[in-house]
């Protein structure tokens, strides 16, 4: 097939675009290259027979050029940030959506399957159990007068115990803020048009990816970028609330083996799926991970009692319904840090851009410090 990788220069696209290739197909990347995570232009590991088009997924033409002759779309392509650019986040994630069917609807065009990149983003604090009246909870997002007071856990509100994070399915939804609501409505529309336009789609809600070529310059990159460069330059990281927050990890090479196998399978169309690690680690657990791959076991990182207002305490995604079509996560954590701390070794001009990252969410008071000297349950 020849297929559209949208975004495909990027950490996910490129990864896929590898992969599609060694499989025999026909690859033609559309990407804006916009800056800060190309901050230097065009990837020099953009192979050379890919079709590449620089262009912007708001701009129709750009699509109308780019989904000629192709038989399947990677939509990939998205815009994330802590800059309170709402407008931007549904421009880029969901008009850019919508473009693509309204141009395969109005030319006709026979996709045979379109994927569409999500985010676990849009469960919010997602399925959580009391661990003394086995109550299940959704908790809504932590109010910043919990935050500054530095009371990080959701409590049950029956019992007043610490909740407990549960594996959520993809079945109940609660996305808190403008990246997950914009990736929400993204998905509505491609499977909602996929179902009536006879479009096979299927939309990934993807954990948080880590591996080789995640960007030094995005400052949303998440916590492989922020862990594995601070050790890098002998720099004890931040930690943020208390390091027990849990998180889920996913391999970029599971990811690819996720996008392939719903490319392939007729059961996905229609069908939104969870792509995940498989289990939870907190951040503390996730960087004595880094400092072991990096041989710095004597440095400690830094607990400052600040916080990222809007994060989620806990998240882990229930993989059942896609493991159901033969995929299952093969990496750990680890695994992705050793290949994300060999990629850095092979690059040239690696600059610290950690200052610059966590000055600006400071700035916009995305980053805040609480008050650990109340008292506390």
């Amino acid at each position: 097939m020849k297929i559209l990788v949208t975004g495909g220069a990027g950490f996910i696209g490129s990864h896929t675009v590898d992969a599609l290739l060694a499989d025999g197909h026909e690859v033609r990347i559309l990407d804006s290259f916009e800056k800060p995570v190309h901050l230097k232009g065009r990837p020099g590991y953009i192979p050379s027979e890919v079709e590449v088009i620089e262009g912007d997924v708001r701009d129709k033409a750009a699509w109308e050029t780019s989904l000629k002759g192709i038989d399947a779309v990677y939509h990939l392509a998205a815009y994330q940030d802590y800059l309170p650019d709402f407008s931007k986040f549904f421009h880029v994630n969901s008009v850019g959506t919508s473009l693509l069917y309204e141009v395969a609807v109005e030319r006709g065009l026979p996709l045979k399957k379109v994927v569409v990149a999500s985010s676990q983003a849009v469960y919010g604090e997602g399925r959580h159990k009391c661990p003394g009246c086995s109550g299940i909870f959704y908790p809504d997002i932590r109010s910043s007068a919990v935050m500054d007071k530095g009371l990080w856990d959701h409590r049950c509100p029956r019992c007043d115990r610490p909740l407990e994070v549960q594996p959520t399915d993809e079945s109940r939804i609660n996305p808190q803020n403008q990246y997950a609501l914009s990736k929400y409505t993204q998905e509505l529309i491609a499977v909602n048009f996929g179902r009536r336009y006879n479009i096979p789609t299927v939309a990934m809600r993807y954990s948080i990816v880590q591996g080789p070529r995640q960007s030094f310059y995005n400052a949303y990159s998440g916590a492989c970028r922020i862990f594995c460069l601070s050790y890098f330059f002998d720099r004890s990281p931040a930690i943020y609330e208390d390091g027990e927050q849990v998180r889920d990890f996913v391999n970029i090479k599971d990811v690819v083996a996720a996008n392939i196998a719903v490319l392939e399978s007729e059961k996905a169309d229609c069908e939104v799926f969870n792509v995940g690690g498989g289990r939870g680690y907190t951040v503390s657990e996730f960087d004595a991970t880094v400092r072991k791959v990096f041989g710095k076991e004597s440095m400690t990182p830094r607990i400052p009692g600040e916080y990222r207002f809007g994060d989620t305490r806990h998240i882990l995604s229930d993989l059942s319904k896609l493991k159901a079509l033969g995929w299952k996560p093969e990496h750990t954590p680890e695994d992705s840090v050793r290949e994300y701390m060999e990629w850095l070794k092979g690059q040239v001009d690696i600059e610290d851009v950690l200052d610059y990252a966590e000055r600006k969410m400071k700035e916009m008071e995305v980053v805040r410090k609480a008050d650990l000297k109340g008292d506390k349950p």
